[in-house]
């Protein structure tokens, strides 16, 4: 308990407010660079997922490389990079290796939501004169809506954690905490500073599942609600006899 004492010590110590890395800083390059990398792969993740699952031709590909993907040691992809980039483009090549880690349940948030539609509900948008593409805009990504933020939300957790890495290459994020901790035997900074990560984790974890609750159409969540009171009533007591 002491250990954890020290830790929050650490983090509302007005010395953080202040040094050759504040925490607000650091908290704030620890989100900018999250946000960036989630923004980057969804740009190139999501329109070939919702292509992938409105034709669903490349599928197995698409699996395939998400589940090598998720198989790459993150810490060997980040040092890999900056090595391949060189050392004048870390800032560069950490983003590139959290791209990458983002990609794979980005696209597969993308796919399975398209995929998941109710083939019946398409037939019928496509009985009604709807063409393919329109199928695609005003059926399949809005119902799909769900998965796709769940695959967001995958992998910005993934990526909030794997930022932490960035402290080993670069005086960047919440990161630099931990690793200047390490080498000073420093226990509370370290601790602090992973409490701090927790909690960022906790609260955007907390905001995608708002958002993930949000964009169900409210005629299917309406359609849900109807649909569970019979079997609600089923499951509740039987009436008494008269």
């Amino acid at each position: 308990m002491n250990l954890f004492a020290d830790a929050f010590a650490w983090i509302f110590s007005p010395d953080r407010l202040g040094g050759a890395l504040p925490l607000p800083e650091a908290i704030a390059t620890h989100v900018a660079f999250t946000f960036i990398s989630v923004a980057i792969a969804a740009a190139l993740a999501v329109p070939a997922g919702w292509l992938i699952g409105h034709t669903g031709r490349g599928r197995e590909a698409a699996v395939a490389l998400s589940g090598a993907a998720r198989a790459v040691p993150s810490f060997g992809l980040v040092l890999l990079l900056v090595l391949v980039l060189g050392v004048t483009h870390k800032v560069a090549a950490s983003t590139t290796a959290f791209v990458l880690l983002a990609i794979p349940p980005v696209l597969a948030g993308s796919y399975s939501g398209v995929e998941a539609v109710d083939r019946r509900i398409v037939d019928g948008a496509r009985s009604v004169g709807m063409t393919a593409g329109q199928v695609l805009r005003k059926v399949e990504i809005p119902l799909g809506l769900p998965l796709l933020i769940g695959g967001l939300r995958s992998a910005t957790l993934q990526v909030v954690a794997t930022v932490t890495l960035a402290g080993y290459v670069g005086n960047w994020g919440l990161g630099f905490y931990i690793v200047q901790g390490i080498q000073l035997r420093d226990f509370a900074q370290i601790l602090g500073a992973a409490l701090v990560i927790v909690v960022l984790a906790v609260v955007l974890d907390l905001a995608f599942a708002l958002a993930e609750r949000a964009v169900v159409p409210r005629g299917v969540s309406a359609g849900r609600s109807a649909g569970d009171a019979p079997a609600r009533r089923r499951r509740g007591s039987s009436p008494a006899p008269t």
